[in-house]
């Protein structure tokens, strides 16, 4: 089902007035990822030969923020994180200043590294399993983040899962990310969150207690499962049943629910929107790291232009599909003109 609502410059619940807000402020995991393509996925105690590694940008706000860079963003880019006193921090300072992204909330600390990756991609399908090592990032809690500070438009928030400080439960069954989303939404910005494909015993209450207090919250279908406590397929009435069952758990915005076939939107009232992905070839795929981070920027994107639900999935899908020419999470990015060129060379999937 289409659908073209969109977010005012006023927000539809509170009355919020958001006409003077700019940008985007995206706070939590910042990473390095250092990413290996492999000939083939080794069996236990075998070996697979790396033919290619590079560096990149890792974790859910850097990755978005790079990509609405590399599409075109018209309005300020701000970054909250926390980052070790080492080299990997030395290089995201430095890749963020290139890219114009505000650095002034990134703090320092020599309690730990900077948080990075080992991402595993293999070569012949792009499939990628990561290992990761959560360092500062488990340190990083709402202290860290100045929203006062600030006049962005959107505040995005990931990942939940790999916050530990942030996705602690207190004794009122709230999170620090919960509280911080909270007192985002009371200043006036359009909230968004982030998960990842974690799997961890306090998985739902961790999700439910954020999805409270977001305008926006972003899923794929094997994070729906681990909410849901049950198997969400990668199909569009799948992925409709499941953002309905999400949404009753208690949101005031938008549940938006992606797979490799596609996407699903669940309004604030109920409406859904759903969008197929690209049916791509298989000398298109590089590798799928920072796929769904992509998906988010595009959708994001449109959020800010004040587009319609419809662009805004629209948008996604082809940042996503864009984003898998390059093993790394946004080195495939181009402009958003580009990226809406796909459908004209490919078809989209039966979803």
């Amino acid at each position: 089902m289409s659908g073209d609502s969109g977010i005012s410059a006023t927000d539809q619940d509170n009355g919020v007035d958001r006409s003077s807000r700019n940008g985007v402020l995206a706070a939590g995991s910042f990473v390095v990822d250092h990413v290996k393509t492999i000939d083939a996925w080794p069996a236990q105690d075998m070996l697979a030969n790396i033919t290619s590694e590079t560096m990149s940008n890792g974790g859910g706000p850097y990755n978005v923020l790079r990509d609405l860079k590399a599409l075109g963003a018209e309005f300020p880019l701000e970054a909250a994180g926390l980052l070790g006193r080492d080299a990997d921090a030395r290089w995201i300072l430095a890749d963020c200043s290139a890219c114009d992204i505000d650095v002034a909330q990134l703090h320092t600390t020599d309690m730990a590294a900077t948080s990075y990756t080992d991402a595993m991609c293999v070569a012949h399908d792009g499939r990628r399993t990561f290992f990761h090592h959560r360092g500062v990032n488990s340190l990083f809690s709402p202290e860290h983040v100045d929203l006062g500070s600030s006049n962005a438009r959107i505040f995005l928030l990931g990942y939940l899962l790999l916050l530990d400080a942030m996705d602690q439960i207190d004794d009122d069954g709230r999170t620090g990310a919960s509280r911080l989303l909270e007192e985002a939404r009371s200043l006036g910005f359009l909230t968004a969150v982030e998960t990842v494909s974690a799997i961890d015993e306090g998985f739902r209450e961790v999700v439910i207690a954020s999805l409270q207090h977001a305008d926006l919250f972003f899923l794929n279908e094997v994070e729906a499962s681990l909410v849901l406590g049950r198997e969400v397929e990668p199909t569009s009435a799948s992925l409709e049943s499941a953002v309905d069952e999400i949404a009753a758990l208690g949101t005031p915005g938008r549940v938006i629910l992606h797979c490799v076939r596609g996407a699903v939107c669940r309004e604030q009232d109920g409406t859904l929107v759903t969008q197929p992905s690209l049916d791509l070839p298989s000398d298109h795929i590089e590798g799928s790291t920072g796929a769904g981070d992509a998906f988010t920027a595009g959708f994001l994107l449109g959020v800010h232009r004040n587009a319609d639900t419809g662009t805004s999935l629209l948008q996604g899908v082809c940042t996503a599909a864009q984003s898998l020419t390059h093993p790394t999470a946004s080195g495939g990015m181009r402009p958003l003109d580009e990226c809406l060129l796909l459908p004209e060379r490919f078809t989209f999937r039966d979803f």
